[in-house]
């Protein structure tokens, strides 16, 4: 089991699908043995086969990786972070990961406004209309973006996507929640990937580019450093 789960390290850090023979080669093992690892591997979930018959780690991994994230007290290590960019900007702050191919809330600080968006921990978003679902895109490493466009879910135009790459930060559609507004940051790895967003989500009447921008691409980077077990 050990040996067949080394087939998984071998996908993570890997940026591309890979052939049966590329991963026998990789592993010094045979064919027929690798063959029968990705068997075991496809019928669990894990890896699946694209259309050239390459192999592929499956979307079934964002959702347990986001489980991990979770688990790994992520969501609570940030908390400090999110704290002190309510109590700077006094609207409320989320942190959002990839699971099952779309954005999930995990950690969360309310502002102290009485009018305010409610978002749970748990709450899942457009990746087309919401202000993370844009940057989890603009900023996703080729593997993960083709999932994303092979998932069906529609996503935001090339134009919208190149312009947060450009600015670091994407703006939600003002369609997906009639009335609320929300800007969102990437978050990145150790390996340099965007896993995650930082968001502040307001009323649409407080909205202010200007007064929120900075403030969370701050925050943003901040906890990037903490991923990336920085001080």
């Amino acid at each position: 089991m050990l040996k067949t789960l080394a087939v998984l390290d071998l996908f993570a850090d890997s940026s591309h699908s890979m052939r049966l023979p590329e991963i026998a080669k990789a592993m010094d093992i045979s064919r027929p043995t690798a063959y029968q690892r990705l068997l075991t591997l496809i019928e669990a979930g894990w890896i699946e086969q694209d259309e050239q018959g390459r192999y592929r780690l499956s979307m079934h991994v964002c959702r347990l990786a986001a489980a991990a994230l979770e688990q790994a007290n992520l969501g609570s290590r940030v908390q400090p972070v999110l704290q002190e960019l309510v109590h700077e900007v006094k609207e409320t702050a989320s942190l959002a990961v990839l699971e099952r191919g779309l954005p999930c809330i995990i950690s969360r600080v309310e502002s102290e406004s009485v009018l305010r968006a409610e978002q749970k921990i748990g709450t899942t978003m457009s990746l087309e209309g919401s202000a993370s679902g844009r940057v989890l895109t603009a900023f996703a490493d080729e593997i993960t973006l083709r999932r994303l466009k092979e998932s069906g879910e529609t996503l935001a135009s090339e134009e919208i996507l190149a312009a947060a790459r450009a600015a670091g930060y994407a703006l939600s559609s003002g369609y997906t929640q009639v009335g609320v507004r929300a800007i969102a940051a990437p978050v990145f790895d150790v390996h340099g990937k965007c896993n995650a967003t930082l968001s502040l989500v307001m009323p649409e009447t407080r909205f202010n580019l200007e007064g929120v921008r900075d403030a969370l691409i701050r925050a943003a980077e901040k906890v990037t450093k903490l991923q990336q077990g920085e001080r």
